[in-house]
């Protein structure tokens, strides 16, 4: 018999810090941006829109917060995979969202288990991505 080892969830503090870290990339490359943390449940923790983030950047942040939590994935590795013809172009999802498959939303790990996501919209792709790995990287 095997015993599991307990992994501590993401919290509230640790969704606050990721937030303020990819606010704080943001800023420093000028963007502004919509920032969005979920737990290993799908359950929002935390969420920030620049005031000069377009509108839709809140909506793009969640989505993309949504996708790397569900298929445990870089949103930027799936890319490829939601071109038409290719394996997830009608991927149908359990939370009821359509999946949006641009770089900006990272799976969140502790300890090799999946405890939450983070998604950042309203820059480039690629810097969207490296606001929530800079984010990750400086908090956990």
């Amino acid at each position: 018999m095997t015993t599991a080892t307990a992994v501590t969830p993401l919290t509230s503090q640790d969704a606050d810090a990721l937030v303020i870290a990819a606010q704080h990339a943001a800023e420093a490359a000028g963007v502004s941006v919509s920032i969005t943390v979920l737990d290993a449940g799908g359950h929002l923790l935390a969420f920030r829109r620049d005031d000069h983030a377009v509108l839709i950047s809140g909506e793009t942040s969640t989505r993309k917060a949504y996708t790397a939590l569900q298929l445990d994935a870089p949103t930027a590795d799936l890319v490829d995979a939601v071109q038409p013809g290719a394996p997830f172009h009608t991927l149908p999802t359990a939370l009821d969202r359509p999946l949006l498959f641009i770089a900006g939303g990272l799976p969140i790990h502790r300890d090799g288990r999946l405890i939450g996501a983070i998604g950042v919209g309203g820059g480039a792709p690629e810097q969207d991505h490296q606001f929530a790995a800079t984010a990750i990287d400086t908090v956990l």
